[in-house]
């Protein structure tokens, strides 16, 4: 029959070759299908309530940062570090270890502290955000921020943002605070200086002055 013919060349014959080609467009018809189903069940994950979808090549958000609303560009891998540094100039947040064993990346979320290097920027949509240039000001410092430089509580420095915002939302949640308390709520900060001891007693004093 003429659609027995062969191709000598591929050993194909005519009617091998259509069959294989409708079983390629059958196939090609099925993933378009699925294809649609799946962007479909996609759409209706980003409508319910309490999931967010975020574009993989970066779409702007909003930060409440230091009492003002700050709008970025972010992608989903984008950590909260990332944005206050790079995108924001906020530097008193270090990126040191950037596993969250350190402490030199604390920021105060709703008034508890985190280590922003573990947190990404789009989980903090829609939280306050307080970095340590939010903290105080050189006419008027934090309570805590006064304590550290009468205690002369640093060497170079470098660490001492973040030991002081984790001392702030230590006493905000416990006002009144022992030595081995202070010393177990900073456990998670790392002075390469060692200048423990100056911490600790700024710490302590604050805590007998009072905060607020």
């Amino acid at each position: 029959m003429a659609d027995e013919i062969r191709d000598d060349r591929s050993g194909v014959s005519r009617r091998k070759f259509l069959q294989g080609a409708g079983a390629a467009a059958a196939t090609s018809a099925l993933l378009a299908q699925q294809n649609a189903t799946a962007a479909e069940a996609a759409d209706q994950v980003a409508e319910t309530p309490g999931i967010r979808r975020y574009s993989a090549s970066g779409q702007a958000i909003s930060l409440d940062v230091n009492g003002d609303a700050k709008t970025l560009t972010v992608t989903p891998d984008t950590t909260l570090l990332q944005s206050l540094r790079e995108s924001l100039g906020l530097t008193g947040a270090k990126e040191v270890c950037d596993r969250g064993a350190c402490g030199a990346c604390t920021v105060l979320l709703d008034g508890k502290s985190v280590n922003s290097c573990m947190l990404l920027a789009i989980d903090a949509v829609g939280h306050s955000i307080t970095t340590i240039e939010g903290l105080g000001q050189p006419e008027k410092l934090d309570p805590v921020q006064t304590a550290f430089v009468e205690n002369d509580a640093c060497q170079c420095g470098f660490c001492i943002p973040g030991f002081v915002l984790r001392s702030r939302a230590m006493l905000d949640e416990t006002p009144k605070l022992s030595r081995g308390d202070i010393k177990q709520g900073l456990s998670g900060n790392i002075c390469r200086c060692a200048a423990y001891e100056a911490i600790f007693a700024a710490v302590e004093q604050a805590s007998q002055r009072g905060v607020s």
